[in-house]
């Protein structure tokens, strides 16, 4: 039958296209269902153009302060808005078009509308009941129209989308969303931030570093509430440094509208309220999964806190449905849902030595400045475990590369089960760590001690050094500092 398949997945962000093409390359006949745009949030208003507005930010920081490199530019250097905007937005559609490709290059049916479990083994896709955010990519010329659709295996990758609080919901004019925060038609004079997550503290340094009076609000004791409290400590005094205001232990308990500007109530640790006034908000509150109106309830998915619940493998209770990526909980990041694409592909095809997802081993990366990134057990979270612990730590400034490129604010550190010389965990806050932590990722994964990382060689000068240092003051054996 032309409408029946192997697999199909509904959703097609990172977890679920790489799940398709998986699933095409181990032979099985595979579509996948889209409703909005190709590639997710991810590509499309998450991970990739941020990343673009970042890079402007950083172009124009640097442009700003020339003579720390011994250049001279005459004349004003102010950064341009729209097209700021316009390259991040046009790097968003050119991943939209790429994951087009990507489909047809592997064979893969795509489905556009909106799926809903019907049965055991079949969808129904109907048309979708809104318009995208804004148009992307011209959609490729082989998606299939709504209709019944049936499939051995379903894999839901529906993602999540923005949590609101009650009586602060964004409004798309004055409190925004990471929607309105990636392309405003103006620059606010003013912004408070309302949490410090990754994406919360992104757009603080972004919009920070462009100059705008930035004032973040968190309800836990650290910034990054994630990360290991030492790390999200140092970050907050280099935040501090560069103008941004944070209020720790205190939450937004209401907020008043005015023409053009928002008034906070924000509650402080000490219990007083304080008034905040400023241009535009962000609420940042984290995200929810797409979990209603795709058929869970009809088929008796379980769901628990808000996610799919799922397996190592991405099963659920339900035999032939299958969930991964954001719908299937913390952490909401894309590589922890392109793996679980994988692991639930493979397990679905039959493969061999398929292991299960360790989300110990999943790297956090925040793309802030200074960067942050770590991976495994904080130092508090192992001395809550039971752990015997060693802790390493290297600062930036005794790093000859870090010192030579200007960027000589930063740490690495790592801790070590005392006994076995396992690595339990590593967290980097400087420049670059968002690419320097993998080398830390794939040591955990070969199960690496601290002697063979010792004895491996590090070319110099990188930063990357300052990841053999940290593990060489665990033991008592840092060489330059």
């Amino acid at each position: 039958m032309a409408n029946a398949y192997d697999v199909i997945v509904i959703g097609s962000g990172p977890g679920g296209y790489i799940a398709a093409i998986r699933a095409a390359q181990l032979g099985l006949k595979t579509a996948i269902v889209e409703r909005e745009h190709l590639a997710g949030i991810c590509s499309n208003w998450g991970c990739i153009p941020t990343k673009a507005l970042l890079r402007s930010a950083e172009v124009f920081h640097y442009a700003k302060h020339p003579g720390n490199y011994g250049i001279k530019i005459e004349g004003s250097v102010t950064p341009d808005l729209k097209a700021i905007v316009a390259r991040s937005r046009g790097i968003a559609e050119r991943m939209n078009g790429g994951v087009g490709f990507l489909m047809k290059k592997n064979k893969v049916d795509i489905i556009w509308g909106e799926a809903k479990l019907s049965k055991p083994g079949e969808i129904v896709v109907s048309k979708p009941s809104k318009k995208p955010v804004e148009p992307q990519a011209p959609l490729p010329k082989n998606v299939l129209p709504e209709g019944t659709y049936t499939a051995k295996h379903i894999i839901i990758a529906t993602g999540a989308r923005p949590r609101a609080l009650p009586g602060i919901e964004p409004d798309g004019k004055l409190i925004w969303t990471y929607f309105e925060a990636m392309k405003p038609a103006e620059m606010p004079k003013s912004l408070l931030v309302m949490g410090s997550g990754a994406i919360g503290i992104e757009f603080a340094s972004f919009y920070r570093t462009l100059g705008v009076d930035v004032t973040v609000v968190e309800v836990m004791k650290t910034v990054m509430p994630v990360e290991d409290a030492e790390i999200s400590a140092l970050a907050k005094k280099q935040f501090e440094k560069q103008g941004m205001k944070i209020h720790l232990e205190a939450k937004v308990t209401k907020v008043e509208k005015g023409a053009n500007s928002i008034t906070a109530h924000v509650e402080m640790k000490d219990g007083k309220v304080e008034t905040i006034t400023a241009d535009r908000m962000i609420s940042a509150v984290g995200v929810q999964a797409n979990i209603e109106n795709i058929g869970l309830e009809a088929l008796g998915v379980k769901t628990d806190r808000g996610f799919i619940a799922i397996d190592g493998y991405g099963k659920t209770n339900v035999p032939g449905i299958y969930a991964i990526g954001d719908v299937a909980g913390p952490p909401m990041l894309a590589h922890k849902a392109e793996h679980e694409a994988v692991i639930c592909v493979e397990k679905i095809a039959g493969l061999p030595n398929v292991h299960p997802m360790d989300k110990l081993k999943i790297p956090g990366c925040t793309y802030c400045h200074p960067q942050v990134a770590s991976v495994g057990l904080t130092e508090a979270k192992a001395k809550e475990l039971g752990r015997d612990i060693r802790v390493g730590r290297f600062p930036f400034v005794a790093n000859g590369k870090a010192i030579a490129l200007g960027e000589d604010q930063g740490l690495v550190k790592t801790i070590f089960d005392k006994k076995t010389g396992e690595l339990l965990g590593a967290h980097l806050v400087g420049a670059e760590v968002t690419e320097l932590i993998q080398g830390f990722v794939v040591a955990m994964n070969l199960e690496t001690t601290e002697e063979e990382l010792m004895h491996t060689i590090f070319p110099h000068p990188t930063i990357s050094e300052t990841l053999k240092e940290s593990v060489l003051d665990a033991y008592g054996r840092a060489l330059n500092a």
